[in-house]
């Protein structure tokens, strides 16, 4: 079960990002796998992979060394070194609840990768000992995104490359949060129905204390972005050779309400079956937008992807 999180552990950070960082993150820590479909499979092994690839615009041999920044449970991380684009690796978060869960997946897949506890914006690491640095859904989470770029440069060795994917653009966070809110609004309260809350509903404990933990979104989802306007913050940082890119659109617009479905309802209800489902049609509606790319502004896509290099 997450930690217990209550309005005044809420209320104390919600003019603190980082402290309510560490408070959201170390309470989701033990359920995020599950709230996001997280796993260490082919299935995520490829998403990763692909994502890396889409973003980077090359496949290379494997990294020696590499860090993840904002590394939560290890999905991005864990995911390359499967496969095969990370020799040895690094996780590092502000949250010691998250770092705790990815060393955990670590062990448990014998991967080479060892973990800290620490802050993106004064990454614990020494200058130019990474050859690769990636992220996945975190610079959304910093307060300052250009000392967080500066960081990940100073940590990469001369040539290094940054690669960080599932940021939200600006476009696509407004569609999602209302797609979201609405879902979340209709489902917990259908599955109330006296026909439906035996087998359906959550116990009403978790769902106070998951919109409680809800409640600091607001806080550690600080940007969204542009993809021009972040190219550009890497570019002040100091990198070169740096491309912003956007996937997910119709993908996006399914798979919220389909996130927050599985985060309202009862998970026992689930199975299998229905994961593989929504993972086939996230692929499907994936094709459909890289057809739509051609005709539909970049900026309505819901991910964004920045890549970059460390000057030699």
């Amino acid at each position: 079960m997450p930690a217990r999180v209550d309005a005044v552990d809420v209320a104390a950070a919600f003019h603190d990002p980082k402290r309510a960082n560490i408070l959201y993150h170390d309470y989701e820590a033990s359920t995020y796998d599950a709230k996001w479909s997280i796993s260490f499979d082919d299935r995520c092994t490829r998403y990763a992979r692909d994502r890396f690839i889409a973003a980077a615009g090359e496949r290379v041999a494997a990294y020696p060394r590499a860090v993840e920044v904002g590394a939560g449970t290890g999905f991005f991380l864990l995911n390359l070194a499967r496969a095969g684009i990370v020799e040895r690796g690094v996780l590092t978060d502000i949250s010691p609840g998250m770092v705790a869960q990815a060393l955990h997946h670590a062990t448990e897949l014998g991967l080479a990768v060892t973990g800290l506890v620490g802050d993106a914006e004064a990454i614990p690491l020494a200058d130019a000992s990474a050859d690769l640095v990636v992220g996945h859904a975190v610079l959304h989470h910093l307060p300052d995104v250009e000392t967080g770029l500066r960081e990940v440069l100073r940590v990469l060795r001369p040539g290094g490359r940054f690669v960080f994917a599932g940021e939200p653009s600006r476009i696509g966070d407004r569609y999602a949060r209302r797609l979201g809110r609405i879902t979340w609004a209709v489902t917990t309260r259908v599955t109330r129905w006296p026909a439906l809350a035996p087998r359906w509903a959550r116990p009403l404990e978790e769902l106070d204390a998951s919109s409680r933990a809800a409640a600091l979104e607001a806080v550690v989802d600080v940007h969204t972005f542009d993809p021009d306007r972040l190219a550009r913050a890497a570019l002040r940082a100091g990198a070169v050779d740096v491309r912003a890119s956007t996937e997910e659109l119709t993908a996006a617009l399914v798979g919220w309400p389909v996130r927050t479905f599985e985060a309202a309802v009862n998970p026992e209800r689930l199975g299998w079956g229905w994961a593989t489902a929504a993972y086939r049609t996230w692929q499907r509606l994936m094709v459909l937008d890289a057809a739509l790319a051609r005709v539909v502004p970049a900026a309505w896509y819901y991910n964004v992807a920045l890549t970059g290099l460390r000057p030699e």
